[in-house]
């Protein structure tokens, strides 16, 4: 299980500094694929959905960190990473974010949130086969953000 949990936390790590490249517009899609499982699951209050890892993700996740740089996010930290073993090869990863926004004219906006990742390691990566979030928009547009 050790093993495990050093690797999710270096997934993680990975994770934010590809997302904070990611938002400097240095985008890496291939890098952020290599993120994920050849399929994985999301959940957030508007359903769920499911998805393969292939040239439409990464279509998908391009545009949403131009999304992301549009509205002004500037950074993307992992504040916190809580692992939760559910057995020698699946674990869930709450990992919580600080997002900061710039806004023209006004100081910047921070919001602190949380995702919980569902975690596979079957090879020598562990890989994000799925997630569970928020709802972000309602979140971003209470805060004056969108």
């Amino acid at each position: 299980m050790k093993t495990m949990e050093t690797n999710v936390r270096k997934l993680f790590e990975r994770y934010e500094n590809i997302s904070k490249a990611s938002l400097r517009g240095d985008v890496a899609m291939d890098e952020v694929a290599a993120l994920y499982a050849s399929e994985f699951i999301a959940a957030t209050p508007a359903g769920v959905m499911t998805g393969k890892n292939d040239e439409h993700l990464k279509q998908v996740l391009a545009k949403g960190y131009a999304h992301y740089r549009a509205i002004g996010t500037k950074a993307m930290e992992m504040r916190g990473l809580r692992i939760a073993p559910v057995d020698e090869y699946h674990c869930v990863a709450h990992v919580s974010w600080r997002a900061t926004y710039v806004r023209k004219n006004q100081s910047d906006v921070v919001i602190d949130f949380e995702v919980h990742y569902l975690v596979q390691h079957l090879g020598a990566e562990p890989k994000v086969f799925g997630w569970v979030s928020g709802d972000e928009q309602t979140l971003l547009r209470e805060r004056g953000v969108i």
